[in-house]
Formats: structure tokens, sequence, C-alpha cells
């Protein structure tokens, strides 16, 4: 070979393994980035709304780093609020500091995570979340003695998939406090029951609970709010529970289906029907200063509308 050709032979060797090793390069260094994004978002959720615009700048290459992170899944049609987020191993809530309870816990549950084989909550143990600040934490103590059941917003019955999923969910940060008998119980835990079966049923069902504070009219006609407390640290006693249900269709082109109920956090007689407390999703955004699946046109979803008189604003107001 003629030495011109073997110089250019050379140098398209050169170009060539250069391009390959860039292209690794590249690639690489996009996959630990992404790994480290990841780790970043599960210690700070907030950064889960800056990590789209990053994924687009390092998307040359598709992997599954991203559909893989669980807080994607479960907030997929965005965040009620934003006020102090945290994200556990299976669902997603945001922190009350001044009442010691949740805002609101969003769930994604699928038929996978409610097999009963897998994991037993027996054993398991309520504890305060070390991770949220002294001051403004509540703990075992002042749920003790004071009448009212340790009740779960994520019910620990939907995250039975891991054994860490279901000990999640005894967090007190996951726990307000509830009437025991005919309520936590009773209704509540009905409800609990008939989101299960949806999952069954339907497959894929997005929920998201939490407390109300209605305020009710005093004497002379003015309305104000007014709950308990208990406990050294102050913990609030919701006058009321919401849970707002979201049933993705499995149809092509199918809209979902969304359900809202409103509970009072008081005895409930065993034979009033659970759908005595469909309440009208935008009466429950009202009150709770929230706004659920932002991320959907509600006109692109059965059923979001009730009456907004319902049984419990009638009978429990």
């Amino acid at each position: 070979m003629e030495p011109k050709w073997q110089i250019l032979a050379f140098f398209m060797v050169l170009t060539v393994s250069t391009g390959v090793s860039f292209v690794a390069g590249v690639y690489f260094q996009q996959r630990e980035a992404k790994k480290r994004l990841n780790k970043i978002i599960e210690k700070d959720p907030y950064a889960y709304y800056v990590s789209p615009k990053l994924y687009e700048v390092f998307g040359f290459f598709e992997d599954e780093e991203q559909s893989s992170h669980r807080m994607a899944q479960i907030m997929k049609y965005g965040f009620p609020g934003l006020d102090d987020l945290r994200l556990y191993s299976d669902f997603v809530l945001s922190y009350d500091r001044r009442n010691r309870v949740a805002h609101w816990v969003c769930e994604h549950l699928e038929v996978d995570q409610l097999r009963t084989n897998v994991v037993s909550r027996r054993h398991r143990t309520y504890q305060p979340d070390m991770r949220v600040p002294s001051n403004f934490r509540s703990e075992l103590t002042d749920y003790r003695k004071s009448g009212f059941d340790r009740g779960h917003l994520a019910a620990a019955g939907n995250h039975h998939l891991e054994q860490e999923h279901c000990q999640d969910t005894f967090f007190l940060t996951n726990v307000a406090p509830q009437i025991g008998e005919g309520f936590n119980r009773g209704a509540w835990r009905n409800l609990e029951t008939y989101v299960r079966n949806l999952v069954h049923r339907f497959g894929s069902v997005y929920v998201c609970t939490g407390p109300l504070y209605k305020p009710h009219q005093k004497d002379g006609g003015k309305l104000g709010v007014e709950y308990e407390i208990i406990g050294l640290n102050m913990v609030a006693v919701p006058t009321h529970f919401f849970k707002v249900i979201m049933v993705e269709s499995s149809l092509p082109m199918g809209k979902p289906y969304m359900e809202g109920y409103v509970l009072p956090n008081a005895a409930i007689p065993k034979d009033l029907p659970l759908r005595s407390f469909l309440c009208d999703i935008r009466e429950i955004e009202h009150y709770a200063g929230l706004k659920f699946f932002d991320g959907l046109r509600r006109s692109a979803i059965f059923g979001s509308n009730y009456p907004s008189e319902s049984q419990v604003f009638r009978d429990f107001g």
C-alpha cells in the first residue's frame, strides 16, 4: 500500500475510534448524571420539577432511569400543593408543620401492591419521622390516652408489594387523629376497602387523601373554624377527611373517572351508605386549598361533579 493511503487509513481509524470514544463517554456520563439526579430527587422532591428540563439537556440516549422513578409514577397528573413535600417508598405527601399532620397524601395503586401474601402489617410499629424537625414533629406520646385512633391516610393495606412500603405507612406523618369506633374502624375503613376493590376491577387507581378543617356557623351567624388539638406538640384533630379517587381507563382514548368523598371525623351510623358522602371535587378543593390532578382537563374526566349538598354537609355540617 502506498504511503499516502496508509496515512489516510490511519486518520480514518483514528477518527472512528475518537468518535466511538466520545459517544461512549457521553453515554456513560449521562447515565451517571441521571442516577445522581434521581438520588437528589429522593432527598429533595422539589428537584422533580427541574428534572424534566435537565433530562432534555442530556437526553440524547434513551434509557429507563427516568421512568423507573416512583415519584414520576405517583405524581403523573400533578401535585395538589407544594408545601413541605416528602417522598416515601410508595407514596408522596405534603406535610403541614403547623398542624403536625399531612396536607395531602398521594398514591398510585396497582394490583401487585395489594397482594396480601407478600408482607404483613403485624408487628409494624408507629413511629415519628425523624427527618421532620423536632419542633414540627408529632410524637407517639401525643396520641397516648387522647381518645383518638392513629388513622392512616395512605392505608397500610394499599402497600403490600414490599415490607418497606407497608412500614412507611406507619410514620406519623401519614397519620392523623381519628375517631375510632364508627369512623377509623367503620366508614373510613369501608372507603379504603372500596378503593382497593376499584384497583382489582380496573387495574390503575390514583388516590389523594387528607384532612379538612371545615367552618361552621357560630352564634350571630358568623362562620368560624374550631378543632381540637392533642398532645404537647398540639397535633390538630381534623373535623373532616377527604379522599379523591381517579380511575384510569384501560380503553384506547378512554376518559378517566373521578370521585371525591368527604367524611366527618365522627361516629358514622353503619347503615349510612358510603355514596352518601360523595362530594363535588371543586368543593373539596375550595375547603382544602388544593388542586387535584391538575394535569388533566376536567372536561376530560367523568364523574368529577356531584351536587355540593352531599350527606356530609347536610347532616354533619
